[in-house]
């Protein structure tokens, strides 16, 4: 009888622990959260479509910042929509980054020519380096300065959900790395069009510019269509070639991980999560030119369906007192690897257009 006890006392232990860690096997302690996440999300597309210069993803990121603070809102948010929240923040942002690399083209990126895929790969790995010293300067701890790194020189939220996996890192520890990426790089979509004319940029170089320095995807589009469409185009391919990088950068930070914890005598971890090896996929399958418009135009939907998710899950974690209180040195370390970042893109758009 002892026995048997025991035995049901580890089954219940362990069905805890899969529901606690937000994975399906109790779907109705998640639906109230992905219920909430799709309403919101419905919110920040419509929100894009009146106000298009707002990217329907910082609306998600913002929109869950408001839940969370907001006192009609707040209990409901950190009570019965937590967990399914915070199952869309961790497992439906790795869905998106798969999706992500059906964006990426390789052959678009060859077009720009060996000099810029040289550059802008100098301009990622200096903005890397350049933005983790910045926050280690601020006494940041490693595994945030490692998010925002990554983040900030690659493509915002995206790569710092793929780093945090890859790493092990607690998934309450991406909020404030994401929080950081999404105001910095709002933050661009206005003042960047206010620079071009003073610094007298083409059109092209305004772009290049944007692709090389604005962190996410849909800010970049957000950033450069106001200086017209040979900008947009041109600021697409240069971030996709930095969209690019985050297999191989995340492959090495594996391959560092895994060998401490092989020294540790750990369980070895994998070289790169599935997901991310799904991204890489989706590149070589978007490379080959067979997918159909309609089907890109479809993972691109989808894309954003479950990044936008993802994000209002994210968003609804941070409380603005506690970001106050603690995020004051993470800011400022932000803003310094922000003007970083900008001045690296200024240098590496003068040398690659005309």
């Amino acid at each position: 009888m002892p026995e048997k006890t025991s035995k049901g006392s580890a089954g219940g232990s362990s069905r805890r622990g899969w529901a606690g860690r937000g994975l399906p096997g109790d779907a109705d302690r998640l639906i109230p959260g992905l219920l909430t996440a799709a309403v919101a999300l419905a919110g920040a597309f419509a929100v894009h479509a009146m106000v298009p210069v707002l990217p329907a993803m910082t609306g998600a990121v913002a929109l869950g910042l408001l839940a969370a603070n907001l006192p009609g809102t707040a209990a409901w948010i950190s009570g019965r929509a937590r967990p399914g929240l915070d199952f869309a923040g961790k497992h439906l942002m790795r869905g998106g980054i798969v999706l992500l690399g059906l964006k990426v083209s390789v052959v678009d990126i060859l077009d720009l020519g060996w000099l810029a895929m040289v550059v802008v790969t100098g301009v990622v790995l200096l903005s890397f380096a350049g933005t983790y010293a910045l926050c280690r300067l601020f006494r940041l701890p490693s595994p945030t300065a490692l998010l925002v790194a990554t983040g900030f020189s690659i493509c915002g939220a995206s790569a710092i959900g793929a780093m945090a996996a890859v790493r092990r890192i607690r998934h309450a520890d991406t909020v404030l790395p994401v929080a950081l990426v999404t105001l910095c790089g709002t933050m661009a979509i206005g003042l960047l069009p206010l620079l071009m004319h003073p610094l007298r940029l083409s059109p092209l170089a305004f772009g290049a510019w944007t692709g090389a320095s604005v962190h996410d995807v849909g800010q970049v589009v957000a950033t450069a269509q106001s200086a017209g469409t040979a900008a947009l185009g041109i600021a697409v391919v240069v971030k996709l070639t930095r969209v690019l990088l985050l297999a191989p950068v995340v492959a090495v930070a594996g391959m560092h991980h895994r060998a401490k914890a092989d020294a540790r005598q750990h369980v070895p971890v994998p070289l790169i999560p599935l997901f991310v090896a799904g991204f890489v996929a989706m590149v070589a399958l978007r490379s080959t030119g067979w997918l159909p418009p309609g089907v890109l135009d479809a993972g691109a939907g989808l894309q954003d369906i479950l990044l936008g998710a993802a994000l209002f899950g994210l968003g609804s974690a941070v409380r603005i007192r506690t970001l106050l209180h603690t995020g004051a040195r993470a800011l400022l370390a932000a803003l310094a690897a922000w003007l970083l970042i900008a001045l690296l893109g200024l240098a590496a758009a003068l040398l690659i257009t005309p």
